[in-house]
């Protein structure tokens, strides 16, 4: 006797409905799927960051009205209206929605790759690392942006090449790196410090002030040049994010898959380092907010793993907000990376506490 079992396969054709709604876009010999919920998360997303940055365009000592601001985006307001918003607004507002996307991103590819809620740059080291780089060029050689992009590169780099080869014990094990990246952290830290007590005056107290993450003076110049390279960067983690998902199954899974697993992990840790570092050589470490931002896409989503997309949005989300409220909610302007740890603190206690309990 048989018994039958509900299905919800279509009764022609043969596909399997897995209960979500799926968007596929075709063109030519290319389709993408995309998930309904993610793609109306990331438009609710995006309309709320809208939203926030003509708030953040609005405000200041010279307060203007929602209608000053639109005119001059589009070109209808002359004189100080448009200086006020364009040449000197615009540009923070821009460079905190491109970092918060870029450094969600980071956060997305390293806790995918170690299948750990915890794997933040900023707390395996790769954040100081790229500080410690831009540092460098800062009080050596006083470089330009690029120069900082440089510097902040191969120190991301060379600090991931260090945890990855002292974390490496028959292969590399999520929880192992993250100890020792913090260790890798620490000391670097510490290396940060020492090198600023040793500098100049002028270059030392730049640097430290730097040090907090603050898009204070950012330009122009910075938000394009950043900005073009986090697109590409963007990119590259898109073409990658297929194979980052097959490897969210276990290596060998991917691997009979047909995904090349070192080439494919060596890209996503050089795209997730570089995406770091560009951002820290516009601003200095802005911390935390790529530990957050992949755990709340996740959860607005419902997806099983790691989705770089909506990651980008929650990031540049809560740069945006961070800095709105580090400069005109908090008694006395402060750098944004002030209010990062902050919240990401909090949040990483109550992350602690929920992994503790889960193990008990």
């Amino acid at each position: 006797m048989s018994v039958g079992v509900p299905s919800r396969t279509r009764p022609t054709g043969g596909t399997v409905d897995f209960g979500r709604r799926v968007l596929t876009l075709r063109r030519r010999r290319v389709a993408v799927r995309l998930e309904w919920r993610s793609v109306v998360v990331c438009t609710v997303l995006a309309v709320v960051a809208a939203c926030l940055a003509v708030l953040a365009l609005m405000s200041g000592s010279y307060s203007l009205g929602p209608g000053q601001v639109i005119s001059a985006l589009t070109g209808g307001e002359t004189g100080l209206v448009h200086d006020i918003v364009v040449e000197w607004r615009l540009p923070r507002v821009a460079a905190a929605l491109m970092f918060g996307a870029a450094l969600g991103v980071s956060g997305a590819i390293f806790q995918s790759l170690l299948r750990n809620p915890l794997a933040d740059p900023s707390v395996i080291g790769f954040t100081q690392g790229s500080y410690t780089g831009a540092l460098i060029v800062i009080l050596v050689v006083d470089g330009t942006y690029v120069e900082l992009a440089g510097g902040a590169l191969l120190g991301g780099m060379a600090t991931a090449v260090a945890v990855y080869a002292l974390a490496y014990r028959r292969g590399v094990q999520g929880f192992r790196l993250i100890v020792v990246g913090i260790g890798v952290s620490a000391m670097l830290e510490s290396l940060n410090t020492w090198l600023i007590l040793k500098a100049d005056l002028d270059k030392a107290l730049s640097a430290a002030a730097w040090s907090s993450g603050s898009l204070n003076g950012v330009s122009w110049n910075q938000v394009v040049t950043g900005g073009v390279g986090i697109l590409v960067l963007l990119l590259l983690a898109g073409a990658l994010s297929r194979s980052m998902r097959q490897m969210e199954l276990g290596d060998d899974a991917a691997a009979s898959l047909g995904v090349r697993v070192t080439a494919a992990r060596l890209g996503l840790v050089v795209v997730g380092v570089a995406l770091t570092a560009t951002v820290t050589a516009a601003s200095g470490p802005i911390t935390f907010v790529s530990l957050v931002a992949p755990q709340i896409a996740r959860r607005l989503t419902r997806t099983a793993g790691i989705t770089l997309a909506p990651s980008a949005f929650v990031g540049a989300l809560l740069c945006l907000a961070a800095d709105y409220v580090a400069q005109h909610v908090a008694p006395t302007p402060l750098p944004v990376g002030i209010i990062t740890v902050i919240l990401g603190g909090g949040y990483l206690g109550w992350l602690l506490l929920t992994e503790a309990r889960k193990r008990l």
